[in-house]
């Protein structure tokens, strides 16, 4: 069954439970409803979302039945649940999934941040030389005293002694780099892509240059934990912005604007999750990886487990019940 036929036999279904939940949603209307057949509407509008996303329906019936879904579940379960039913329910099922859904997308935004990473790495560690077509001397001897190995802590300028103080640091400079690396997207993508490839291409020179000069020893371990986290939030980001770059460039049968409303209520919902990881990375990075007390070995095998549960998470976690 091709998607127009799946919507036209739905339709009426569709809306009429739509109205069921409007009326539910006013306590003056609801009182006089009977409700016996609800459950069975509920899991209906889930075993059709679930036949949309299997078959790659387009992204605005999925959001439309998502959303019915997200409805239904608050009014069989939001009593019991609370506020926190639509965060666990986002986090256990909804944010995968979408990721997921939007994997060319995702990949995309994965090639233009750590290509230019790579090849800018491989090239200031070959030619030491090549560091300083992006970062100045100054700024070079400034990273180099950040990650020496007699630090009394790695990753940080003099002064910044205390771990508290750095977590804001940390979150305010990780939401600032996803931000514009999102926002960008609004330029026709353009922006998206420029940050994508600068931050890539930074990363990958600072990473080169500490290599080349010895300091990868105190360097690799301190990325190695909260990267899992702050990359892979890095890449949604782009991800998100790219998105609605491409709705602007391709809008379709509809029109710009309808185009990319559509597409942001699909990227705000993978920024919402990206300002999570952000958070975890921050706190990672403040008080694990700036640790001298903690050996180089140890941190290489939490980043081992970090990176795995992130990769499985992305992978796994929500099938049952999304996919």
């Amino acid at each position: 069954m091709n998607q127009q036929d799946f919507e036209r036999r739905n339709e009426a279904y569709w809306q009429a439970t739509e109205t069921l939940i409007d009326s539910l949603a006013k306590p003056e209307r609801a009182a006089n409803i009977d409700t016996a057949d609800f459950p069975q509407r509920y899991r209906q509008v889930c075993q059709h979302l679930a036949i949309a996303r299997e078959r790659q329906y387009a992204s605005y019936l999925i959001e439309r039945l998502n959303q019915l879904m997200l409805r239904g579940h608050q009014h069989l379960y939001g009593a019991r649940a609370g506020f926190l039913s639509p965060i666990l329910h986002f986090i256990g099922s909804a944010f995968p999934a979408l990721i997921r859904r939007e994997w060319r997308l995702f990949w995309l935004a994965a090639l233009l941040f750590y290509g230019p990473a790579l090849l800018m790495g491989w090239a200031a560690y070959e030619r030491p030389e090549m560091t300083y077509t992006l970062m100045s001397s100054a700024q070079a001897f400034q990273v180099e005293q950040m990650y020496r190995p007699d630090a009394p802590h790695i990753g940080r300028e003099r002064g910044a002694d205390n771990d508290f103080y750095m977590f804001g640091v940390y979150i305010w400079n990780n939401i600032r780099i996803g931000f514009q690396t999102f926002a960008g997207g609004i330029v026709f993508g353009i922006g998206s892509i420029f940050f994508l490839l600068f931050n890539g291409l930074y990363i990958g020179v600072v990473a080169g240059h500490l290599t080349e000069v010895g300091y990868g020893r105190t360097f690799w371990p301190f990325v190695a934990g909260h990267g899992a986290f702050e990359l892979t939030a890095i890449v949604l980001s782009g991800m998100a912005g790219l998105k609605l770059g491409f709705a602007l460039l391709a809008p379709g049968r509809r029109t710009r604007v309808e185009a990319l409303r559509a597409a942001a209520k699909i990227s705000v919902k993978i920024i919402y999750g990206v300002i999570g990881m952000l958070l975890i990375a921050a706190f990672i990075e403040a008080f694990w990886s700036a640790s001298t007390l903690v050996s180089p070995t140890v941190k290489y095998s939490v980043a081992g487990v970090l990176w795995s549960v992130v990769v499985l998470y992305f992978l796994s976690v929500g099938r049952v019940h999304a996919d």
